[in-house]
């Protein structure tokens, strides 16, 4: 069995980080497309057309970056892209079973708690400034999500749902991490991609919903998911993985559901409270806060 290295590669000082929040700007526009494709496509069925349609071009983006076929993937993107569709499976279930609000925030748990898997299991201990801003990025997410007052019936069955989804969403960031350290980073995603199709697929199996959806304007919305939340989003921050340590990238990440409010605002009108507009805030705060006590390495690639 092979060890896990003590110390990941280093960003190039700003970069890394960077990329992780652009990232998470893409990935925040996922429920966007999600409601829009509802009518054409069950909830499991959209993650996997996201997926497939994301698989071509990722692979051409090997050939263009690298100049070669991908190499082959380590156990490490097995088990993130495992943790990541699985993750996405149960966090759209859990919306059907208790509030949105219960289940945005407890999922977003899930980013905070991936400081805290770093320590423990791979010994990097966050900055002080990372703790502080792990509080605040919390309480703004309570704000932003629970702010805007009860959206339906919650159920304990949904809530433990979105507990499990929140676990999967940090062991996912955690093995990423672990593997961009021998992989690249287009190789890294072009992989996840692949087994989030096979996982995804199964899942469609296990849930009885229809690969297809009622007609080919159906495919739309997957296919939007595709560039703007696998492409753009999730490959962004796979690669910024390998440039930032853990803990940050998972509070950076916390500006997916500010996106997200932002944009459900102006294409929804669903306006934001006085609450959820602090929360919001309060995150981008604890955001900053994050990246100014992460600690400068030298990077490799």
């Amino acid at each position: 069995m092979t060890a896990i290295p003590v110390s990941p590669p280093a960003p190039r000082s700003w970069t890394g980080p960077l990329m992780v929040l652009a990232g998470g700007i893409g990935i925040g526009f996922a429920p966007i497309g999600l409601r829009f494709g509802l009518g054409e496509l069950g909830p499991q069925a959209i993650a996997f057309w996201r997926y497939v349609f994301a698989l071509p071009l990722l692979f051409a983006l090997v050939f263009l970056i690298e100049r070669r076929p991908p190499r082959l993937p380590n156990r490490f993107i097995l088990f993130a892209g495992t943790f990541f569709a699985l993750d996405i499976a149960l966090w759209h279930h859990a919306l059907t079973l208790t509030t949105v609000s219960n289940a945005t925030f407890i999922v977003n748990l899930g980013n905070v708690l991936v400081g805290f898997g770093a320590w423990f299991f791979l010994k990097q201990r966050p900055h002080a400034f990372w703790f502080v801003a792990a509080a605040l990025a919390v309480l703004g997410a309570a704000g932003l999500s629970l702010g805007g007052g009860t959206d339906g019936k919650g159920d304990i069955h949904g809530d433990l749902f979105a507990v499990g989804a929140a676990f999967l969403v940090s062991g996912y960031m955690l093995c990423s991490n672990i593997a961009r350290r021998t992989l690249g980073g287009i190789e890294a995603i072009f992989w996840l991609t692949a087994v989030e199709i096979a996982v995804s697929a199964a899942v469609i199996l296990v849930t009885g919903e229809s690969f297809m959806p009622k007609t080919l304007a159906g495919f739309q919305a997957p296919l939007f998911l595709a560039l703007v939340a696998q492409i753009a989003g999730q490959a962004l921050i796979v690669t910024g993985l390998g440039r930032t340590s853990a803990a940050v990238a998972g509070l950076l990440v916390l500006i997916q559901p500010v996106v997200a409010a932002a944009i459900s605002w102006q294409l929804f009108g669903e306006t934001l409270t006085g609450l959820q507009a602090m929360g919001a805030l309060v995150i981008l705060f604890a955001v900053w806060l994050a990246q100014r006590g992460r600690k400068p390495r030298v990077a490799v690639d």
